[in-house]
């Protein structure tokens, strides 16, 4: 068992209260062995939170600048393949005028 000094000005019956079982000084001490862990893993947590939410922004851009390339890739692909049409019937209408 513990025993706590008394407070200056804390009558008897209180300061029974300042006596504490070895057991529950056991439990306070794993309780703030607890708490502390827990508090690293919520810091843990946060970091990794933070850690994602840079990486989904980083993503989230790099998605737009590729469907922004995407877009005009097929804008000169319909290019390419209406010049390429042209020509096939430039050269059909030469080959007719033969």
């Amino acid at each position: 068992m513990l025993i706590l000094p008394c407070p200056l000005g804390v009558d008897p019956p209180v300061a029974d209260l300042y006596i504490f079982p070895m057991d529950i000084i056991d439990q306070i001490q794993d309780s703030k062995t607890d708490i502390g862990l827990l508090e690293k893993q919520v810091e843990q947590l946060i970091l990794a939170c933070s850690h994602l939410k840079d990486e989904n922004d980083s993503l989230r851009m790099r998605q737009e600048s590729l469907v922004a390339e995407k877009a005009e890739l097929i804008e000169k692909t319909e290019i390419a393949r209406t010049r390429v049409e042209a020509m096939i019937s430039r050269l059909k209408s030469m080959e007719n005028g033969l």
